[in-house]
């Protein structure tokens, strides 16, 4: 009888640890799978990068709130197309130096 347990005992743990290399196996595979798609994936930047990214989101929108103001004005104060066109350009020729002076900082 106890012949009999032992002998099923060996076969439950060569099973179990049939089971287990297999799992081992697979845990591998997929490990190695992900190491090669994490390699060939292209890694993306977080944060901001760019001119824009030394403003923070509020100081953004007040540059183009401003800025937006500032076009409304003029095309609704003045009268002559050309010298509208040409102070919309000089705003925009102007509007870099305009956002140092008054952020104090460097674009």
């Amino acid at each position: 009888m106890s012949r009999e347990r032992a002998l099923r005992r060996a076969q439950r743990e060569a099973e179990q640890a049939r089971e287990r290399a297999v799992r081992q196996r697979q845990v591998a595979r997929r490990q190695r799978r992900r190491a090669v798609v994490r390699r060939l994936t292209p890694r993306l930047r977080r944060g901001r990068s760019g001119r824009l990214a030394r403003h923070s989101r509020g100081e953004r929108a007040a540059i183009v709130l401003l800025t937006g103001a500032a076009l409304i004005l003029i095309w609704t104060l003045v009268d002559n197309l050309a010298l509208r066109v040409a102070l919309i350009v000089l705003l925009l020729l102007v509007l870099p130096a305009i956002v140092v002076i008054a952020l104090d900082r460097r674009t």
